[in-house]
């Protein structure tokens, strides 16, 4: 009865040992910004977004909404592409065909605010 014991506990943290870095790996153990209220959200101007276009400091522009991608960049698998368009418009990159369609959930969690018209 022991033995049975002691393998489950061994099987059950061996489980929590490859599932949680699997979640960090994939954005489900951050705190994601796709919870916050739309009024929360606030308006940038393009000429504001423009200001934030290092590798330190990324912001994009897709679709009218606007992401800081900062905490992406160095994870970004297509390198140093997505400051291509940093602190500007990405909405036709984003959308090319060498994006899975993960990644448009995924971006949500980097959404700070609209742009502004």
């Amino acid at each position: 009865m022991d033995l049975l014991v002691v393998t489950s506990l061994l099987g059950f943290l061996l489980g929590i040992l490859i599932v949680i870095p699997r979640l960090r790996k994939s954005g489900h153990g951050k705190i994601s910004q796709s919870h916050v209220s739309p009024k929360a959200l606030k308006a940038y101007t393009k000429a504001e977004v423009s200001l934030h276009n290092k590798r330190t400091d990324c912001w994009i522009i897709i679709k009218d909404k606007v992401y800081d991608v900062t905490s992406y960049v160095e994870e970004h698998p297509g390198g140093d592409a997505i400051l291509t368009h940093a602190g500007d418009d990405s909405t036709e990159g984003f959308f090319g065909p060498q994006h899975a369609t993960r990644v448009f959930d995924m971006i949500e969690d980097f959404r700070i605010g609209e742009l502004v018209k």
